[in-house]
């Protein structure tokens, strides 16, 4: 589980966000994905956050 909370963020980031995670409410988006995807979306956070602030949660399973 992964969640992303972003405040004063771009429009464009915000429609990009919504392409792989579900926004539940404004600025807030959680998902299920992988390590790799969840790296890839926050290095897209931190390019297009601009004058804006956001912060990543996720779980992890230990095995």
């Amino acid at each position: 589980m992964l969640v992303i909370v972003v405040e004063n963020a771009p429009p464009r980031l915000r429609g990009r966000l919504a392409l792989w995670l579900l926004e539940v409410r404004a600025g807030v988006y959680v998902g299920k994905i992988s390590r790799r995807v969840r790296e890839m979306i926050w290095n897209t956070v931190l390019k297009g956050i601009e004058e804006g602030n956001a912060v990543m949660a996720w779980s992890t399973t230990v095995r």
